[in-house]
């Protein structure tokens, strides 16, 4: 692991035991999984790239619209799926055909992968990357390498 991942993980776990909070982003207060990418963000690279507006649950699914994606490819270097690494940070459809709004950081590769996220009725939690949740993965970004 670089440090540069070192620091995206370690920040991440930092995170753990944060209750869910649609739209939050404050470590032990509450925060959602755009909250938690936020917060490590701020903690491992800076000061925020946009404004984020106010957002519902359905969040962009009554348009079809992919502004989680859009935003994430913004800010973020996208990756294949043919190299993981810790740190990746992971977009997810959370039903087939729905848009992508779910997101996490992958905290450990290989037979044992996992991914940290804020998961609404559990809070800020380390999970198994499983076969579920591999299947709704659509994609896989990098914090930019200049930011850290």
């Amino acid at each position: 692991m670089t440090l540069r991942q070192d620091l995206i993980v370690r920040s991440a776990r930092s995170w753990i035991g944060t209750p869910y909070v649609h739209q939050s982003a404050t470590k032990g207060a509450g925060c959602d999984c755009l909250g938690l990418l936020r917060g490590i963000w701020r903690e491992v690279v800076g000061a925020e790239p946009e404004m984020i507006p106010a957002y519902s649950k359905d969040w962009s699914e009554p348009q079809g619209e992919e502004r989680l994606w859009q935003a994430a490819s913004r800010h973020l270097r996208p990756k294949g799926f043919n190299v993981e690494d810790v740190g990746d940070v992971l977009l997810f459809r959370m039903r087939s055909g729905s848009v992508a709004k779910h997101l996490g950081v992958a905290s450990r590769v290989g037979s044992a992968a996992g991914f940290i996220h804020a998961y609404s009725g559990h809070g800020v939690v380390e999970s198994p990357l499983g076969v579920s949740w591999r299947r709704r993965l659509v994609a896989r970004f990098e914090f930019p390498r200049e930011a850290i």
